[in-house]
């Protein structure tokens, strides 16, 4: 395993849409699915969903249960255990919060196709993981990315996911897949 503990967030709101506007992205159930299942695999601590719509908080929610305590679970124990560690939010500070009771220092950590200034590179990042105490909290966004204010709030930002081709627009559960095996892969 490694020393730190490492937490991720996928980010529905504060997020762009394409026109640059600040919105707030609907919550896709097969992220949920896919996420935690990446999550889980790769020891990650705790995924959590940060949405501050009532009812999308709601459908995450009844998404959960059913997996957790419903028939899902006892139907799938393996996603139970992947959903037994995630968790809707309403915000960021909801979440660091909840990261603080166990793990009083956190790094943020920002990702995103577009970061292009004071980046860590994941070998770097890894490393600090494998070695260092300190927690770790990697956000993920939805929609064209993370708001230059959660950017700003977040202690470094991960150098993003380029492949050999131009086009550059992974959806976010290939994102998370790609950066946990790149941090946290043997």
């Amino acid at each position: 395993m490694y020393s730190a503990s490492v937490y991720i967030a996928l980010m529905h709101f504060p997020v762009y849409n394409r026109n640059g506007q600040v919105v707030t992205t609907a919550v896709a159930n097969m992220d949920i699915h896919d996420i935690a299942r990446t999550a889980r695999t790769y020891g990650v601590k705790r995924f959590f969903i940060v949405t501050p719509i009532p009812e999308q908080k709601e459908l995450v929610s009844r998404i959960l249960h059913h997996w957790k305590e419903g028939y899902g679970a006892e139907f799938n124990p393996s996603r139970k255990e992947a959903f037994d560690m995630t968790e809707v939010r309403k915000d960021l500070d909801e979440v660091l919060a909840s990261i603080r009771k166990t793990d009083p220092e956190v790094q943020l950590v920002a990702t995103g196709a577009s970061l292009d200034n004071a980046l860590i590179r994941h070998d770097a990042l890894g490393k600090a993981i494998r070695e260092s105490r300190q927690a770790q909290l990697l956000l993920f966004g939805t929609g064209s990315g993370l708001t230059k204010d959660i950017v700003d709030l977040a202690d470094c930002c991960l150098e993003p996911i380029r492949g050999p081709a131009a086009y550059n627009h992974l959806s976010v559960r290939a994102a998370v897949a790609i950066t946990l095996d790149r941090l946290l892969g043997r």
